[in-house]
C-alpha cells in the first residue's frame, strides 16, 4: 500500500449531518481533516463521496425504522461538504443517490483509471454508508483501511461492533494516526 495508489474517500460529510449532532462529529471531522492534510501531501487520490437527493425524494423502501432522517437535497446549504474539509479543485466529487458510494456512480472508474488499488475510507453512518461502501469496495476486489476514529454512528454501540467483529473480515481497521503513517510511508 502507498500514498500513489490509494485514495481518502471523504463519505457525507455534510454541513446537515454534521450540524444536527456537532458534539460527536467534532474529533471524527478534526481527524478526517488530519488524513486529508496527509493525504493531500503524499499525493493520493482523495474523492468526497455526498448525498444529492432531489427536491422532494423520500426512501424508496420500506423498513421497520422508525428513526430515518430527513434525506438531504442536493443543492441546499445541507449538501454542502464541511468547510474544514471542502475539496480543492482536482479532488473528485462524487454524488449518490444510495447508500454505497459505488452505486450509480463513476467511483469505480474513477479509481481504476488512477490505478487505485487502496481506499481509505472515513464518514459518517457507520452501519449505513460506511459499511455499504465498505462491502461494495470489497467485492470490487479493493483493499480497504477503514479509520475508526474518523467515522461515527449515533449508536456508539453499533459502530463499536462494526469495528471491532464486521470491518476486521473485510478491511484494515486503522486509527487515523497508523493510517497517516501508512500514506506518510
Amino acid at each position: 500500500m502507498s500514498a500513489r495508489t490509494s485514495c481518502l474517500l471523504l463519505f457525507d460529510f455534510l454541513v446537515g449531518h454534521v450540524d444536527r449532532d456537532p458534539t460527536r462529529y467534532a474529533p471524527v471531522v478534526a481527524n478526517a481533516a488530519r488524513l486529508l492534510v496527509s493525504a493531500r501531501d503524499t499525493g493520493a487520490m482523495v474523492a468526497h463521496a455526498r448525498a444529492d437527493h432531489p427536491a422532494g425524494a423520500k426512501a424508496l423502501n420500506i423498513t421497520d425504522s422508525e428513526s430515518r432522517p430527513p434525506l438531504i437535497t442536493g443543492g441546499t446549504p445541507d449538501a454542502e461538504i464541511v468547510p474544514m474539509l471542502a475539496p480543492r479543485p482536482g479532488e473528485y466529487l462524487v454524488p449518490k443517490h444510495r447508500w454505497s458510494a459505488f452505486f450509480g456512480t463513476y467511483l469505480d472508474h474513477a479509481l481504476r483509471t488512477r490505478e487505485i488499488d487502496t481506499i481509505v475510507l472515513c464518514g459518517g453512518s457507520t452501519e449505513i454508508g460506511i459499511a455499504s461502501t465498505a462491502y461494495a469496495a470489497r467485492d470490487l476486489g479493493y483493499n480497504l483501511i477503514v479509520v475508526s476514529d474518523a467515522c461515527t454512528s449515533p449508536k456508539a454501540e453499533v459502530h463499536a461492533q462494526l469495528m471491532r467483529e464486521v470491518f476486521p473480515r473485510l478491511a484494515r481497521v486503522w486509527s487515523t494516526a497508523q493510517t497517516i503513517a501508512m500514506l506518510d510511508a
